[in-house]
């Protein structure tokens, strides 16, 4: 949709950048409660989710890139004559690899397969998620 075809989908540019910015509160959100609930849970096992290692660093790499679209964006609700669909795009490849490489990471982590290496089903139950 970056390419103008959200029109056809019944968005103006106003509509689109909000989308834009409710995926990024939305996101935000998300890494926001598996940081401050979650990942200290599982990492006192698992030692992919302790703060020094691979989930948080993506988290944080993902983050500069939703923060640099924060900017496009507002940049484009001042002045909507410079919106730029190969500046949105060139803004969502950019982090793009690890937000991917950050998902899966994730479901392999969190695998059934994994978890039984660090937890029994009956913690797993009682786990607040």
């Amino acid at each position: 949709m970056a390419d103008g075809s959200f029109n056809k989908r019944g968005l103006n540019l106003g509509l689109f950048l909000r989308n834009i910015e409710q995926f990024r509160k939305h996101l935000t959100t998300h890494h926001t409660i598996e940081e401050t609930y979650i990942f200290p849970l599982l990492a006192k096992r698992m030692p992919a989710f302790r703060e020094d290692d691979e989930h948080i660093k993506s988290h944080h790499a993902i983050h500069e890139g939703l923060e640099k679209l924060g900017e496009l964006v507002h940049k484009w609700k001042v002045d909507p004559t410079s919106y730029s669909p190969q500046e949105l795009k060139d803004s969502l490849d950019s982090w793009r690899e690890v937000l991917f490489r950050h998902l899966d990471q994730e479901v392999k982590d969190l695998s059934g397969e994994n978890m039984r290496r660090y937890w029994t089903l009956e913690e797993v139950d009682k786990l607040p998620m």
